[in-house]
Formats: structure tokens, sequence, C-alpha cells
């Protein structure tokens, strides 16, 4: 498979423009993936653009592709979104590395209630762009033509507001509904996970107040880092996607 790069402005780029990669995509293209030239590759700008290309010149400054086809691929309906709680070390980035790879369309941090990790102030800033980064990389790992995007934290109350307007689905070991019995019905699928310890039962009361539905994924407990991309798996399948 040809090596796979990521330039936000290859996205008015036609078969037999140049698009270049600079700065840290070139320099990790040239040295890093030793990219020599005459080679194919394929360059995306994250929003569904698909270029394929040769390699023509190659320098750690400055990789220049020429581009011998062009694909658009539209934004992926329904989506599944994940909403993951804030966890201690890096287990919640673990998750949205994995779910990412997995097809996630779209990431939300949560302060949850049992949340060890506190995003306060400018570490809010701070951690949105850091998950920001992680879900980049891991989409171009995987070959994604769309980047999940990630949105600032948010609340409980913001997720009750949520659970008022979309389908949210609440992963939580007590369910009697297992995951895999949801029938898709076109609306995006919101999937909400929830700390080390789960989720408070005033969490769980407000959510399903609002019209949340409670999951089971299955006759085992998850941990955080893990649960939401199982989820996303089960997903992908009853989607179609896979």
């Amino acid at each position: 498979m040809a090596l796979h790069f990521l330039v936000e402005s290859s996205s008015k780029a036609v078969v037999g423009d140049i698009v270049s990669l600079t700065g840290a995509e070139a320099k990790h293209a040239a040295v890093v993936r030793r990219l020599r030239v005459g080679e194919t590759v394929t360059v995306g700008d994250g929003a569904g653009v698909w270029l394929t290309g040769v390699a023509e010149e190659v320098a750690p400054a400055r990789v220049d592709v020429r581009v011998s086809d062009r694909v658009e691929q539209a934004a992926p309906s329904p989506r599944i979104v994940l909403v993951q709680a804030l966890a201690k070390g890096d287990r919640d980035e673990l998750a949205i590395q994995a779910a990412c790879e997995l097809g996630v369309d779209e990431v939300v941090p949560w302060q949850a209630s049992r949340s060890i990790s506190r995003w306060d102030g400018p570490k809010a800033v701070k951690g949105r762009e850091r998950w920001a980064t992680i879900v980049r990389e891991a989409a171009k790992q995987a070959h994604r033509r769309w980047v999940p995007s990630v949105t600032p934290p948010v609340s409980t109350s913001d997720l009750v507001t949520r659970a008022a307007e979309q389908r949210v689905l609440v992963l939580d070991p007590t369910a009697d509904v297992r995951l895999s019995e949801v029938v898709a019905d076109g609306r995006d699928l919101v999937l909400v996970v929830g700390p080390e310890g789960g989720l408070t039962d005033d969490e769980l009361a407000k959510l399903t107040d609002a019209g949340a539905e409670r999951v089971l994924l299955g006759d085992t407990v998850l941990r955080t880092s893990t649960a939401g991309p199982a989820a996303i798996a089960v997903l992908s399948v009853a989607l179609g996607r896979w």
C-alpha cells in the first residue's frame, strides 16, 4: 500500500498539478519513511479529497508529488460520535486513537463526575489540541479520507441537551439491551463512555430522562480505553461499513 500524507491545502488540486509536502510532513516522508523519487503516494485533505500521485522531488524540507488521480468521498452518514470521558494516565488517549482507526467520525471530550483528569482553563485548550493531534495521526495511519473532528470539552449538562436532540447510546454494564441489537434509524449514533468507575446514578438518570438509551456491550466490563473502540466496531458492522 502506498504511503499516505495529509495536506489540507490539497483540496483544490487536480490531475497534473503538483502538491507539495512541507514542514513536519515533508521531513516525515523523506527522513522517517524514506520516500524516493518515482514512488507512488496518496495525499488527502482530511475532508474527502483523495489524490494519488508520484513523488518527483524529495527533500527533508519539501516533497513534490505530481497528481495522477483525484477522488472525492462524501462525508459518512450516519456518523458515529464518541463521547469519551476524561480518564487518568493515557487511557482516554488510547481510546480516541483506536476509535479513530476503527472509524469514529467525531470525538467529544467529556468532563464526567468521576473523571480523575480535569481540564480546567488553559488545560482545556491544550487537551483538545493534544487529542486533535492524536486523531490526525491515527487517521493518517489508517488511510482515512475524513479526519474526525475533536470538539471542545463538554459537561454532563451539554450531553443532556444533546440527548434531547440526537440519538445517544450510553454504554452501561447493567443495561438490558445489547448494543448489537440496536437498529440504526438514519440518525447519528452518539456513544457515551464513562471514566474509571463508570457513570454516576445521577448522570445516568439525567441522560436517560432526556432520551438517551442505555446499552450493553457484553457480559464483561471493559476498561474506558477499550469500551469505545469495541462499540465502534459493533456499530461499523451494523451500519454496513465493514
